[in-house]
């Protein structure tokens, strides 16, 4: 219900979508119908867009609106919890969506992957596959066929970040691309031909402390109020904008005027509107005037106290629209009509399952509901779920008496899981692999399982799509509805991810659990080395499994290299073979998201030293330190607010913090004297990187002597790093640290360095990106009274994950400082 999802979605909230919609909003709709232009928004990430611009023209202007990120914001950072890299951008894909369905905008993407702050679009593009990714985008283009572009960001740098500068240059490039049939001519049979845009704009912006607006660019006022949605536009944005949690981007509400700025980039000159010119009316811009005077008809004679009276003039629209050529505006809003008509009919339209999930190989109980609750006389005439007819008799639907079938329906072994479609394939270096065209720009699959369900008013036969969704009330929020998901019979988890092979640990003793899905028998667990590790398992069967039950195995891997890949997986007893983990995310903000990744473990062989074994960590905004510690041989105990208040913290050889802990835990400026004597007493506290940005200013005092942190980053993972001083025990103890403990590291090198503003912490790196001078700030290390204090940016949060040897060493030598004296 796109045009009317806007008010339907502030009265009824996210997940519990079968409300129907408000008098206003279906006349709101039936405005709409009669717009036929559109304009597509382009940046670099989600929270990029400018939701009260986007908010404006889908509901005031009643344009089609749509917004583009050239990624799903995978490298960037999370304040709710622990989720990095793709697992980040499948939440920020599903936040985008939450705020496309308050603000009223449809949401694409490319193929881009979000590799992290880069700080030029030259250093973008040489990860990004430019051509690739200009593809993408020129699809978007010409499939959504905008009349107007708009870019958050300039060419000439003043957004910052690379991957903004660089979002501009591909619009730019990608709106003479669109309009030129020799560009990417594989799209053109797909997409109707190429597509001109008659505009691009920059819409320049006051933000950062930097000014790009003039008062001779052209300006709308975007601040307005709606009286049909209830609300300004600036609240509207606001709750759409504040759907970036993830981000911290909670924002407070604007009312009253509120100016846009524009700069016109290509096209026709335009001095008072973006749409300046540009035909809005179905008339006017496809020769169609009977359908203006029908959409005008239907706003004359619209009766509020009965919405269904409107009933035949939209049958009698749709009649219209099917007779004239397919394009791409009229496709829509017979899309749009569509569900109008059920608005006004009052219908209401339902295939949920009570189970939470269909499993390959097994059946899933749908039940379809059909009610036509104001008496439209309309016939159910045919229902299919999947390819299987489960109606097939006419049924004339009575009035707000509920119609149902119960249907079972068998999954093949063979149906696709519900894995996000960007994933199903390895990702290259930059970009995710999606070789079908039609699913380039879409935010996520459609739904595995679908129920066709066709109705008849009179002569007129109207074919919906209803998605089946799991349905359940939870007991304090009510009914719920949530995406039925397509998974695996079994799920294999292995309790560790990374193994570091030592003296002790070799040959490798894992443990793994198999979880069924659905009940199995005769299942044979499997390894498969990449590089011949000499591996076995016990036991070699498993008899029996039944649904959502545990059972688990162990394996043993003597492994001959000094880093391998190894995958676990189960012969199951048809023949088939599974070697995935079902995860599922959770956050009461959207809706879960299951994916599915490969069950592999990874081993390491590197030498660490440790010097101390008990191990403080207070909780940040989420990283997995405390699992790296582990296999070191740390014993770990996570500080809160409770225990912290509570106990001796000099049983400590070392505190770290979570990242982001300063910003997130505003509890630990009251501790801020005791973790501070236990410093001087010869402790020694680590304390990860913190931000200065909007996603949470420290409120807490840090370190025993006061310094600043900044924006500062070492955003190439690859950049030389110079020893300040060789001699320090961070280079030394237990482990010699060595330029080549450097290598191998994923992402950047440091975020949020410190600023020694009090002369009293020693820098010990020094490292600059390409054509920047040499940053001292990502490692900064002080004495205090016996004991030591250690502020890093260094992206330890990212490295120790994914198994960087040099990274491990490092970090046991920072947690060591307080032995080295001893």
């Amino acid at each position: 219900m796109r045009l009317n999802k806007l008010l339907f979605f502030l009265l009824i909230g996210l997940q519990q979508s079968f409300a129907q919609p408000t008098v206003s909003s279906i006349y709101h709709g039936i405005k709409k119908l009669g717009v036929t232009g559109t304009v597509l928004y382009i940046a670099a990430h989600p929270d990029d867009e400018n939701t009260r611009l986007i908010t404006y023209l889908a509901n005031d202007r009643l344009l089609r609106t749509g917004y583009l990120s050239l990624t799903r914001g995978d490298g960037g950072q999370n304040l709710i919890g622990q989720e990095q890299g793709i697992e980040l951008g499948l939440i920020r894909t599903q936040e985008l969506l939450a705020a496309r369905r308050v603000d009223g905008g449809e949401q694409f993407f490319t193929r881009a992957y979000d590799f992290g702050y880069s700080k030029t679009p030259t250093e973008t593009f040489k990860i990004w596959d430019r051509e690739k990714i200009l593809h993408d985008v020129v699809w978007v283009i010409r499939t959504f066929k905008p009349d107007v572009v708009i870019t958050r960001f300039p060419t000439t740098g003043e957004g910052g970040h690379g991957h903004h500068t660089a979002s501009a240059i591909l619009a730019g490039e990608a709106v003479k691309a669109a309009a030129d049939p020799t560009r990417f001519p594989e799209q053109l049979a797909l997409t109707g031909g190429a597509w001109r845009v008659k505009r691009l704009f920059w819409n320049t912006f006051n933000f950062g402390g930097n000014s790009t607006i003039r008062e001779d660019q052209l300006k709308i006022d975007v601040g307005g109020y709606n009286s049909l949605l209830g609300k300004s536009y600036g609240e509207i944005a606001a709750q759409s904008r504040s759907q970036h949690k993830s981000q911290g981007f909670g924002v407070p509400v604007s009312r009253g005027e509120a100016f846009e700025y524009f700069k016109l980039i290509d096209g026709a000159s335009a001095s008072k509107d973006i749409m300046e010119g540009i035909s809005l009316d179905w008339g006017a811009r496809l020769g169609s005037s009977i359908i203006q005077q029908q959409i005008d008809s239907l706003l004359l004679h619209f009766n509020w106290l009965d919405p269904k009276a409107s009933l035949p003039g939209l049958l009698n629209l749709y009649q219209s629209l099917e007779k004239l050529e397919p394009t791409s505006i009229v496709t829509h809003k017979k899309k749009e009509l569509k569900e109008l008509i059920l608005a006004v009919s009052g219908i209401y339209l339902e295939a949920t399952s009570s189970q939470l999930r269909a499993v390959q190989g097994d059946s899933v109980q749908v039940a379809l509901l059909a009610i036509d609750r104001l008496g439209t006389s309309v016939t159910l005439e045919r229902a299919q779920v999947g390819e299987f007819n489960v109606v097939n008799t006419a049924t004339a639907l009575k009035l707000n008496k509920p119609f149902t079938v119960n249907t079972k329906f068998l999954v093949r072994p063979s149906f696709p899981i519900s894995q996000p479609y960007w994933l199903q394939l390895p990702m290259q270096q930059g970009y995710f692999v999606v070789n079908d065209l039609y699913l380039i720009g879409k935010p996520e699959n459609e739904a595995p399982l679908s129920c066709t369900i066709d109705l008849k008013w009179g002569t007129q036969v109207i074919s919906y799509q209803v998605p089946v969704r799991y349905k359940f009330t939870d007991p304090v929020k009510g009914e719920l509805q949530w995406p039925l998901e397509v998974v695996p019979p079994v799920s294999i988890q292995p309790d560790e991810l990374v193994h570091l092979i030592t003296a002790a640990n070799n040959p490798i003793k894992g443990h793994a659990q198999v979880a069924g899905m659905s009940a199995q028998t005769n299942l044979k667990p499997e390894l498969i080395s990449n590089k011949k590790t000499k591996s076995r398992v016990d036991p070699l069967l498993i008899s029996s499994l039944q649904k959502d039950q545990l059972e688990s195995f162990d394996y043993f891997l003597t492994p001959k290299e000094n880093a391998d890949t190894v995958t676990l997986g189960v012969s199951l007893s048809n023949g088939n073979r599974v070697n995935t983990t079902t995860t599922v995310i959770r956050y009461d903000h959207i809706p879960p998201i299951t994916y599915f990744k490969t069950a592999s473990v990874y081993t390491r062989n590197f030498q660490v030293k440790i010097a101390g074994k008990n191990i403080g960590y207070i909780p940040g905004a989420g990283d997995k330190i405390p699992d790296g510690l582990k296999r070191l041989g740390y014993n770990i105990t996570v500080l809160d607010e409770n225990l912290l208040s509570t106990i001796s913290l000099q049983q400590f050889d070392a505190i770290i913090t979570g990242v982001r802990a300063h910003n997130t835990q505003e509890w630990l400026n009251k501790y801020h004297e005791k973790l501070m004597a236990y410093v001087e007493q010869g402790g020694n506290y680590l304390v990860q990187y913190n931000t200065s940005n909007q996603i949470g200013p420290v409120k807490a005092k840090i370190g025993p002597y006061p310094f600043a942190i900044t924006r500062n980053r070492i955003t190439d993972q690859d950049a030389a790093v110079v020893f300040l001083d060789p001699t320090h025990p961070v280079f030394n103890f237990p482990n010699r640290i060595l330029p080549q403990d450097f290598e191998g590291w994923i992402q950047e090198r440091s975020i949020y360095h410190g600023l020694d503003t009090a002369g009293k912490l020693q820098p010990l790196l020094s490292m600059a990106d390409p054509d920047e001078k040499p940053d001292t700030g990502s490692l900064l290390v002080a004495r205090y009274g016996k004991g030591w204090f250690t502020y890093t940016g260094l992206s330890l949060f990212r490295q120790i994950p994914a198994g960087v040897p040099g990274a491990y060493r490092l970090l046991a030598n920072l947690l060591a400082l307080g032995n080295v004296e001893r």
